[in-house]
C-alpha cells in the first residue's frame, strides 16, 4: 500500500518477478536482430506480449501480468529499440516487417497459436497481426487502444489534447519555428533524422517527454528527462511510423477489416481518462463485436502501470486460465 494515499499501487496486483528460461537474439534480416525472451511455464498457454511506441521496448515488469505456472510468456523488443540491434534504425522497419517478425518468432518457437497481449501501439500491432493471421490467434487482450488513424494523430499532435495541457504543449512546440507548427510530425521528423546526433538526442527527449508526461493521471509537473539513448530511439521510431501512417494503405485500415477477426474473442481494457489514446477508439473497435468485452476503467489514464489498468489486466489473464478437468 502507498501509505501516503491509502491506495494500492500497480505492483500490488502483479505476480512476483520471474526470470526468463530462454533469451536469444533472432536475426530477422537486413541487419536487424531482435531480442526475444520466454518466461513462465515452457509447456503453458503461449502469450505474446506486444509493447507500445513504436519504439518503447519491453521491460521485466511486463512478465508480471501472468501466472507463471500457467502461461508461457514471450516478450520481444521490436526492431530498433530495447535490446534489439541496431538501435534507433528506421530502415527496413515497418509494420509489415514487424508482422513478419512475429510470424518468425511463432514458427521458430514451435507455437501453433497464442494469446496476443498488447497496449497502445502494441494493441495496434496485435489487431493488424490478427487481421493478417486470424488462425494463429486464440484471444486478443488489448489495452489503451490505438487504431493508427489520422484523427488520433491530430488529437495528440495538432492541438486536441493541448486544451488540457497548455503548459506542456508549449514546451513541445518550443523547438519548432512558428511556420512549421502546422505539421509537428513532419517538423520533428526533419530534426530527428537530421544526422546531427546532439540535435536528434535533444529533440528525442522533448518528443518522448510530451507523451510520457500525459501517460498517467498521477503526473502533475514539468517534463522529466529520460535516458538519452532510449528517448532518441523511441522518438525516431514513433515519428517514423506516424510520418508514414503506420505503413497502412488507407486511413481506418483496422476498422475497415475488423470483420476478419470478429469470430475471435477480445477483451479491451481502456482508461476512461486516457489522454494519449482517448476511449473513442476502443469504443469504435468494440461496437457491434459480439465477442469483444470492453471494460472502461474509471480514474485511469493510458499507462500500463496505472493501478486500475494493472488490476484489470491481471484479472483478465487469471480469467483466461484453463479450468482443471474434473472427472465425473
Amino acid at each position: 500500500m502507498d501509505h501516503r494515499s491509502g491506495q494500492k499501487r500497480a505492483a500490488d496486483y502483479l505476480y512476483p518477478p520471474v526470470e526468463p528460461f530462454d533469451q536469444r537474439m533472432m536475426d530477422v534480416g537486413h541487419g536487424h536482430r531482435i531480442y526475444v525472451e520466454q518466461c513462465g511455464n515452457p509447456q503453458g498457454v503461449p502469450v505474446l506480449v506486444l509493447h507500445g511506441g513504436p519504439g518503447g521496448g519491453c521491460s521485466p515488469a511486463m512478465r508480471r501480468y501472468f501466472d507463471p505456472q500457467v502461461y508461457r510468456v514471450i516478450l520481444f523488443d521490436q526492431r530498433g529499440c530495447g535490446r534489439s540491434r541496431p538501435l534507433a534504425v528506421a530502415e527496413h522497419n515497418t509494420t509489415w516487417d514487424l508482422i513478419a517478425d512475429i510470424e518468425l518468432i511463432r514458427t521458430t518457437l514451435g507455437i501453433e497459436d497464442f494469446i496476443l497481449f498488447g497496449g497502445s501501439w502494441g494493441a495496434t500491432l496485435a489487431l493488424i497481426y490478427a487481421i493478417t493471421h486470424p488462425g494463429r490467434v486464440q484471444h486478443l487482450v488489448l489495452r489503451g487502444v490505438f487504431l493508427m488513424m489520422q484523427s488520433e494523430l491530430d488529437w495528440f499532435y495538432r492541438g486536441g489534447v493541448a486544451r488540457f495541457f497548455p503548459d506542456l504543449w508549449r514546451q513541445f512546440l518550443a523547438p519548432i519555428p512558428l511556420e512549421e507548427q502546422d505539421n509537428l510530425i513532419a517538423a520533428y521528423h526533419l530534426r530527428l533524422f537530421s544526422g546531427n546526433l546532439a540535435e536528434e538526442s535533444r529533440l528525442g527527449r522533448v518528443w518522448s517527454n510530451w507523451e510520457n508526461a500525459l501517460a498517467s493521471i498521477a503526473h502533475d509537473g514539468p517534463f522529466g528527462d529520460g535516458p538519452s539513448d532510449y528517448s532518441r530511439a523511441f522518438a525516431r521510431l514513433e515519428n517514423h511510423y506516424f510520418q508514414n501512417g503506420g505503413f497502412l494503405d488507407e486511413d481506418g485500415w483496422i476498422l475497415r477489416r475488423r470483420h476478419r477477426i470478429t469470430h475471435l474473442p477480445a477483451t479491451i481494457i481502456q482508461g476512461r481518462l486516457d489522454m494519449i489514446c482517448p476511449p473513442l477508439s476502443a469504443w469504435q473497435l468494440a461496437e457491434g463485436w459480439e465477442k469483444a468485452n470492453l471494460r472502461l476503467i474509471p480514474l485511469a489514464g493510458h499507462a500500463l502501470s496505472e493501478p486500475g489498468i494493472s488490476e484489470a489486466l491481471v484479472d483478465v489473464m487469471d480469467g483466461l486460465r484453463p479450468r482443471p478437468h474434473v472427472d465425473t
